[in-house]
């Protein structure tokens, strides 16, 4: 029998991990892992990487629920995946998810089914509302930081009155780039 070990995750400093901590402990975890960080991809999450490193064939890796391990569908498959070539378990707590039954297996493949299938639907409908955004004229990104007449005055001033390029960064209060960009225009 293998080692019940533990992860947890908040997004933010000003979330508290208590009741994550809790479940795992009575969830019988021996080892603990825990992190503040908010992100994507399971990658720029230490802790977690840290743990994924330290379980070993045997061992249950427990979490309170899905979305604390990974927040995609690639990131879920390829994390369940890495356990699964490890031999370790996976049990969601509140999904009731327990890879190491039949049954646990079957719910996980039909879980992450449908969560692809949501992403997929996600997806469609962001682009959709990207496609009509763009028809009624929203400009997306940051905004410029000259406007087309402040561009313009700083070529006329380098033409016509020779300022520097450093003369006209602090002028405008631009980056050097944007100054070569304006130029360049």
């Amino acid at each position: 029998m293998g080692q019940m070990v533990g992860y947890c995750r908040v997004s933010s400093n000003s979330q508290s991990l208590t009741v994550q901590l809790d479940e795992l402990k009575a969830a019988g975890c021996t080892k603990l892992f825990s992190e503040k960080k908010s992100g994507r991809y399971s990658d720029n999450r230490p802790e977690l990487k840290a743990c994924l490193e330290y379980v070993r064939e045997g061992d249950t890796l427990v979490i309170s629920r899905l979305d604390r391990m990974a927040r995609s569908v690639l990131d879920l498959a390829s994390i369940a995946d890495r356990l699964h070539k490890k031999g370790v378990n996976l049990r969601v707590v509140h999904q009731g998810i327990d890879t190491s039954t039949s049954e646990g297996k079957l719910l996980f493949g039909i879980l992450s089914t449908f969560a692809a299938f949501e992403l997929d639907i996600r997806s469609e409908r962001q682009r959709q509302g990207i496609d009509a955004a763009l028809k009624a004229g929203v400009r997306f990104g940051r905004k410029p930081s000259l406007t087309a007449e402040q561009a313009a005055t700083i070529r006329r001033l380098r033409r016509e009155e020779g300022f520097a390029v450093g003369q006209l960064q602090s002028r405008f209060h631009v980056s050097r780039a944007t100054v070569y960009r304006a130029l360049a225009a």
